[in-house]
């Protein structure tokens, strides 16, 4: 703030000085000298000392704090501009021409920050997404933990991470994405998904048997989650053209060369997902071992012989 002070002084002293030079040395180019002067003091004023100092300070986010400064000096340098060149120019044809390569400059200057701006106000107004939903943006997922008019930060899950867990990072993703991308929302009508479990069985296993059991298991897991994604899809039937869609489990078989597979599809909650995967597939491999019928299956080489090697000794 003292350094815009003392620039807005020597300011003030230049162009007190150049309008005492005009009133007793009149001339035309002191006169268009003092009024630039008097315009570069004014402008400076409000952009720098009013706008970017005063404001600017209420910005808690660094990166949205230095993306408006930004977007204010280039505001200044340009209103600047243009206020000179109406002083110092008078045909209309070159003050049109001027007028339009410095509008040219502007819009390319500031278009990350238009965009991320503009950006900004549809997720206010059109609720995109909001905190505490999880989101997919720019092959980025995460929680949303903050929206700001410039950034939206993410606690970032996946990446090394095996499963829908945090890893720690915090990652701050431009609000002008959300006019060009796609964007996977995960909670914003409801809070839950689909997942599946795979689980290989030998042929020779009693697979009448495998099925029943894994519907039981799978069913007592998720009739909760069930029950609530039911009242949830009403809802969203009331919002949106959807179907009828099932939220008991179900099960598919794909017969392979080597086992039958048994694609387990239920439903779970987005936040638990990984939890309700890992106590399930506990639960199998329990009832799996348990059993004399079932077996499960994995890859398998059978040598049935080797080629017959000579050696030839010389000497």
């Amino acid at each position: 703030m003292i350094k815009e002070l003392v620039t807005l002084g020597t300011l003030l002293l230049i162009t007190g000085v150049l309008w005492l030079l005009q009133l007793h040395y009149p001339s035309l180019y002191l006169q268009r000298a003092f009024i630039s002067f008097l315009a570069v003091t004014v402008t400076y004023f409000l952009f720098k000392v009013v706008i970017e100092a005063t404001i600017a300070r209420r910005i808690t986010e660094a990166k949205a704090r230095y993306s408006f400064k930004k977007a204010v000096s280039i505001l200044y340098m340009a209103v600047l501009v243009a206020i000179l060149i109406r002083i110092w120019i008078e045909q209309t044809e070159t003050l049109l021409v001027s007028y339009g390569l410095l509008a040219a400059g502007i819009a390319i200057a500031l278009q990350d920050f238009f965009r991320n701006f503009v950006g900004g106000v549809i997720i206010f107004t059109t609720g995109i997404y909001r905190v505490g939903d999880r989101i997919e943006l720019q092959q980025k997922y995460g929680d949303v933990i903050d929206i700001g008019i410039m950034y939206t930060t993410l606690l970032e899950l996946k990446e090394w991470v095996a499963g829908d867990q945090a890893t720690g990072r915090l990652t701050l993703i431009p609000n002008g994405y959300v006019l060009s991308s796609v964007i996977n929302n995960y909670t914003k009508d409801n809070n839950f998904i689909w997942d599946e479990l795979e689980i290989p069985l030998t042929y020779d296993s009693e697979w009448r048997e495998a099925l029943t059991t894994m519907r039981r298991i799978v069913g007592e897991e998720t009739r909760a989650m069930a029950s609530r994604a039911e009242d949830d899809i009403l809802k969203l039937k009331e919002k949106y053209y959807l179907t009828i869609r099932t939220v008991e489990p179900e099960i598919y078989l794909t017969l392979t060369d080597n086992w039958i597979m048994f694609h387990i599809r239920f439903i779970t909650d987005v936040r638990q997902r990984r939890q309700v995967r890992s106590t399930i597939g506990q639960l199998l491999l329990d009832e799996i071992e348990r059993s004399e019928k079932l077996r499960l299956a994995s890859a398998t080489v059978d040598i049935v012989g080797f080629p017959e090697v000579r050696v030839k000794q010389q000497g």
